[in-house]
């Protein structure tokens, strides 16, 4: 057998170790499974290939042949083999064929541009809309995961009641005209549908651990993929609306009544569907995105702290200002998120890992400023929907943060494996569901509806 590398000798390792924590394999059948990896592997260099090409070939053979190299591949759905090693075990993972998808996909797109327009029709492009545009697309993104998941009727149910009453509150409440609270909830709202989408997503099974942090990195994708075509229609729109206006045609009707709303919606379903056909493209990328937009966030929040003495203190900050330094900040936990998902948990703490508990630090110590300024604000001013609303968010957010900072030297301690720190940032999400929940069903009837 020829000699392998050490990087591939610890891929075997790490191979190894997940499946030796499987209490019904004994030492003698995981000797067995080993020597037949490192045989495919061998076999595989033999061909041509390089040692991850042939790893990779190799546990995806072995996946065919024992469902334990099959879970381990599902486990560690963040590394590049992802794609590779997931195989059938039966009708419900099997899937549809390619073609039914690609037939599935349009039809739910064209389905959320359908509602959309439908919804400019009957409720105008005010407030009313506002409220609602999160549950015209809601449904078409949730059937696709639906389809995709074979979700059980049990968790279909599930889902269709907090739905049901999300839309009934929202369209029940005797809102004031242009009123906090109903701008309020119109922005929450989407918290609430994208966790339950999360749960559709996860097939229900939204207590584990590595089902959320799978998630999580189809959120970021998601995000990439949905400006990618963004872009890109902006760029195809630019173009046709340039040459019709030279032809002397004045496109612009059909781009406000038509194109944008079966595009922007649309092109949600069609970004998720992209997310799942491709998420190794993806996942190449992220790991370079956290590198570069961790230190510029950094620098971001560095600025921040100085605008409290620029505006000449606390009560003073505008508050349009506030109102951005709190969704820069929001951002933060965001890329925090997605940096940890787009990381390998087996290696060790490294210099990027430091950066990011720098990255924490300095948005705790904005978040502080962000506390203090609105404490100080509610004391002169009195307090108001908004302000409520924002304080409870950052609180979230600040325990969000001391929690992570707190693992995080732990990690680089080498005290606290990085799972403790994984764990934590998927299972405090649903506290910002809770809270938006809150925002939603809770201050209208608090504050009058105003």
């Amino acid at each position: 057998m020829m000699e392998l590398d050490a990087e591939l000798e610890a891929q075997i390792d790490r191979w190894r170790g997940y499946v030796q924590r499987r209490q019904a394999i004994s030492p003698a059948v995981l000797d067995e499974l080993e020597d037949h990896l490192r045989e495919q592997v061998a076999d595989r260099r033999t061909t041509g290939l390089d040692d991850e090409g042939a790893f990779l070939v190799a546990i995806k053979r072995m996946g065919n042949l024992d469902a334990i190299s099959r879970e381990f591949a599902r486990e560690h759905s963040d590394r590049l083999w992802k794609q590779l090693v997931l195989v059938p075990e039966g009708p419900d993972d099997a899937g549809a064929p390619p073609w039914r998808e690609l037939a599935v996909v349009p039809a739910l797109a064209a389905g959320a541009g359908v509602a959309v327009k439908a919804g400019l029709t009957w409720l105008g492009d005010g407030a009313a809309l506002g409220r609602n545009l999160g549950l015209l697309v809601f449904p078409f993104l949730a059937a696709y995961f639906a389809w995709k998941r074979r979700l059980t009727a049990h968790v279909a149910a599930s889902l269709h009641v907090p739905f049901a009453a999300l839309a009934v509150v929202l369209n029940v409440y005797p809102f004031a005209p242009r009123g906090s609270t109903e701008l309020l909830a119109a922005l929450h709202a989407p918290v609430i549908l994208w966790l339950l989408a999360g749960v559709a997503y996860v097939g229900g099974r939204w207590r584990s651990d590595s089902r959320r942090m799978d998630f999580v990195r189809f959120t970021g994708e998601l995000a990439i993929y949905y400006t990618l075509l963004a872009l890109g229609g902006a760029v195809l729109t630019g173009l046709t609306f340039a040459a019709l206006q030279g032809a002397g045609t004045d496109f612009e009707p059909v781009l406000e009544a038509w194109l944008l709303p079966f595009a922007v919606p649309g092109a949600l379903v069609v970004a998720a569907w992209l997310v799942e056909a491709k998420q190794n493209v993806v996942e190449n990328i992220a790991p370079v995105l956290t590198r570069v937009f961790t230190p510029l966030t950094i620098a971001m929040l560095l600025t921040l702290l100085a605008v409290p003495t620029a505006a000449g203190g606390l009560a003073d900050v505008d508050r349009d200002l506030l109102i951005l330094m709190d969704a820069i900040l929001v951002l933060v936990p965001c890329l925090l998120l997605y940096s940890i998902s787009a990381r390998d948990s087996l290696a060790p703490p490294g210099l990027f890992d430091a950066l990011q508990l720098v990255l924490v630090v300095a948005a705790l110590a904005v978040d502080a400023v962000m506390l203090t300024a609105m404490l100080t604000r509610i004391a002169e001013f009195g307090s108001s929907p908004n302000k409520i609303a924002a304080l409870g968010l950052n609180l979230l957010l600040l325990v969000h943060l001391i929690r992570a900072a707190w693992l995080t030297i732990g990690f680089l301690r080498r005290r606290r494996p990085f799972t403790a720190l994984e764990r934590w940032q998927t299972r405090y999400l649903p506290a910002y569901g809770a809270w938006a929940a809150v925002v939603v069903l809770a201050f209208p009837p608090a504050f009058g509806f105003a």
